[in-house]
C-alpha cells in the first residue's frame, strides 16, 4: 500500500511530505490493521514532516483526534470452539489497547464498543456486522455509520475482506 501525505514547504507551496508504505502494521497473521494517519485534534503543522501513524497502534483514536485506517479481515476459520474464538479475540484486542473495549461478547467474540464515530466502507469481501439484537450483510462499496455501537465485524466467505475505516473521537449519548 502507498501513502501520500501532502503539506507545504518554507515557501508556502504544496509539496509532497510522504510517499510510502504506512509506517506501522499489526496483526497481518490474522489479515492485518495499517495505521494511515493520525491526529490528535490540536492544529495541524502542514509544514511537518513528521509521520502521524509512526506510533504504537491503540484501537481509538486520543480525545479529540481521529484515526485512518485500513484492516482486513481472515476468514471465520471452521470448526474452532467458541472459546478459542474469543482467547483469540481477546488477544487481538490486548495488542492493539482495546481489551476494556470488549464489553459484551456474549453474542461474538470479537464484538466491542468504543467511544467514537466510524466510518467504515467495504472494499472487497464478504462481511457481515453484528450488533447486539441485529445483523446485516455488508457489501463491497457500502459504507457504515458507526455510532458508538456494541459490534463485530465477521468474514463470511474464503478471501481476505478489506476494510477502510476513519475513526473520530466523540462523547456519545445512549
Amino acid at each position: 500500500m502507498r501513502r501520500i501525505v501532502t503539506g507545504h514547504n518554507e515557501d508556502g507551496k504544496s509539496v509532497i511530505k510522504i510517499d510510502g508504505p504506512p509506517a506501522h502494521s499489526i496483526g497481518e497473521e490474522i489479515g492485518g490493521l495499517f495505521e494511515i494517519w493520525n491526529e490528535d485534534g490540536n492544529t495541524i503543522d502542514t509544514k511537518s514532516s513528521v509521520d502521524r501513524a509512526d506510533n504504537d497502534i491503540i484501537l481509538s483514536p486520543p480525545e479529540g483526534g481521529s484515526k485512518f485506517r485500513y484492516f482486513q479481515i481472515m476468514p471465520t476459520p471452521k470448526g474452532v470452539p467458541v472459546d478459542i474464538l474469543n482467547k483469540m479475540a481477546e488477544e487481538a484486542f490486548s495488542r492493539i489497547g482495546a481489551a476494556h473495549h470488549r464489553i459484551d461478547v456474549t453474542k461474538h467474540p470479537a464484538m466491542h464498543k468504543t467511544k467514537t464515530i466510524d466510518y467504515i466502507t467495504l472494499v472487497k469481501g464478504d462481511v457481515t456486522l453484528i450488533l447486539d439484537q441485529e445483523e446485516v450483510k455488508i457489501n463491497p462499496f457500502d459504507v457504515v455509520v458507526q455510532r458508538g455501537t456494541n459490534h463485530a465485524w465477521v468474514n463470511n466467505g474464503s478471501e481476505p475482506a478489506l476494510l477502510i475505516a476513519v475513526l473520530i473521537d466523540s462523547e456519545l449519548e445512549e
